[in-house]
């Protein structure tokens, strides 16, 4: 199993890191530290070559965090992220978020700077993990012309079925499902519905825990894939295959 998108470098676990990633190793291949900013890339980067061949990084610019960067922030987070192409499996995460943003110039700011990362993707021809909260219709119109980005994630996927078709229909575009499978019905609903060819399993760590008390942790991944088997009557074993190998092609590991 592999939880494809979660923030361990967060100051949430700076008292047991070292534990929670033993248990991750205990039960999963691998875990993909999704860099936040520029100082979280570095964190994730740091650990990937402290725990090499078992966390892989992903550089990125949150929406929320990268719509109030200036534009010399905005270039030394890319070149930055240009500099280590050869050490990351994917850049992101980058997009737009406008479940917590609903100014126009701000998310007019956020389609930019998205765009600026769509076309670094393109350039270098590497995958690419989008936040696309409460936008991914849109997401899905923006991303259409970028033909040389090998793959898209649709990091914590929360949109329609309507829009999950039209995402299916591009071989190369993937919707990452989390530990919200467990609790939440919509994104029940929606697996249901959704090949797992185009399915990756996720925690989005700190975050999304089965309760608003909890800390989720990278090990509990292992529910997200158990919910996905109940609710397709499939062996466990089975969603695990499916899902891990889709992360292994898209991430190269």
């Amino acid at each position: 199993m592999i939880d494809t998108h979660c923030h361990i470098d967060f100051k949430d676990y700076d008292n047991d890191r070292e534990d929670v990633i033993r248990k991750a190793q205990e039960k999963l291949d691998y875990v993909i530290a999704s860099g936040f900013n520029q100082e979280s890339n570095q964190n994730v980067l740091n650990l990937s070559k402290e725990y090499e061949g078992f966390i892989y990084p992903t550089f990125g610019f949150h929406p929320v965090s990268s719509q109030n960067s200036t534009e010399d922030e905005l270039k030394e987070a890319q070149n930055h992220l240009i500099d280590n192409l050869s050490d990351i499996v994917a850049i992101g995460e980058v997009g737009m978020d406008y479940f917590y943003v609903t100014d126009k110039a701000l998310r007019e700011r956020q389609q930019a700077i998205f765009t600026s990362f769509l076309e670094l993707a393109n350039e270098y021809k590497v995958p690419i993990v989008m936040h696309v909260r409460d936008c991914e219709k849109k997401a899905v119109n923006i991303i259409e012309p970028y033909e040389d980005i090998p793959y898209f994630v649709f990091h914590c996927y929360g949109g329609s079925l309507k829009t999950a078709k039209r995402i299916m229909n591009n071989g190369n575009c993937f919707m990452s499902f989390s530990t919200m499978l467990c609790y939440s019905q919509h994104h029940q609903n929606l697996i249901e519905k959704i090949d797992l060819d185009y399915v990756l399993t996720e925690t989005d760590s700190p975050y999304l825990a089965m309760t608003k008390e909890e800390r989720n942790e990278p090990v509990n991944v292992v529910n997200a894939v158990k919910k996905i088997a109940e609710i397709k009557n499939i062996d466990i074993s089975t969603v695990d295959e499916i899902t891990t190998n889709n992360a292994r092609k898209i991430f190269k590991i």
